[in-house]
């Protein structure tokens, strides 16, 4: 065999190799006959004719695309900083293809766009407190958007939200002054609760005299018993009375 025909069956396996594929289990080719699509195939073995068939590879993984930090300035004219993520994948693998130069370099800039126009639309307590409400509906925005593409958006989540610092100290000023007002109201209940259990044992005592004097005796063994010292207290009249009435009934 000359070396013109070993030459020429080199090239023709070589040629036979280029055409032999494996796509993994997450992936699909989508296949171009003389410049029409024609399909997509995969995975597993895949065989595709040399010069007459271009396959272009599509991951249908999950993909977490970081969204860059964007200026925002909410409704009520806060400029704020603010970051998220974006998970997506491919469900068409040919739309994502055919409909998009780059599926990865649109989203990202879909996403960027998206997320300042629906969070400067929003006042910043809102951002702040209601966030997974946000979320949900940035995700309906982008998956709407990006339906055509054939990717299908699953979550969108806001990282975090960066305050100007003077918006920050008066955000602690806030707060500390919502403390302040809590604690007060809970004092002032405390001596509300405690104003009326005093005016109830006062209406108690006060009718039945007997009970005042139990608890006047009372009073002064807790005090005896804590210190060692001589306590000068004034003694009811009331109680007084009692030991006069039982000597009057004694002598008679």
């Amino acid at each position: 065999m000359s070396i013109t025909a070993i030459v020429i069956l080199v090239i023709v396996f070589l040629i036979i190799i280029s055409g032999l594929k494996i796509l993994y289990e997450y992936e699909r080719g989508v296949i171009f006959r003389l410049g029409r699509i024609v399909g997509v195939r995969g995975p597993g073995f895949i065989v595709v004719i040399p010069f007459l068939e271009k396959m272009v590879r599509v991951s249908l993984r999950l993909v977490t695309m970081d969204v860059p930090p964007q200026d925002v300035i909410t409704r009520d004219n806060v400029s704020v900083k603010v970051n998220a993520v974006v998970y997506f994948r491919v469900v068409e693998p040919n739309r994502a293809i055919l409909q998009v130069e780059n599926y990865l370099y649109a989203t990202s800039q879909l996403a960027q766009t998206t997320l300042r126009s629906t969070l400067g639309q929003v006042e910043l307590d809102e951002l702040l407190s209601e966030r997974d409400k946000l979320n949900v509906k940035l995700q309906e925005i982008l998956d709407k958007q990006t339906d055509a593409w054939g990717i299908k958006v699953t979550m969108v989540e806001v990282k975090y939200v960066d305050l100007p610092q003077e918006m920050q100290r008066a955000m602690a000023k806030q707060a500390e002054a919502e403390r302040e007002r809590r604690a007060k109201v809970i004092s002032a209940e405390g001596e509300f609760q405690a104003s009326a259990k005093i005016a109830e044992a006062s209406e108690i005592l006060s009718a039945n005299p007997v009970s005042l004097q139990l608890r006047f005796l009372q009073t002064i063994n807790d005090i005896s018993s804590e210190k060692a010292s001589t306590i000068i207290l004034p003694v009811p009249l009331d109680i007084l009375k009692a030991f006069a009435t039982k000597d009057e009934k004694t002598n008679s």
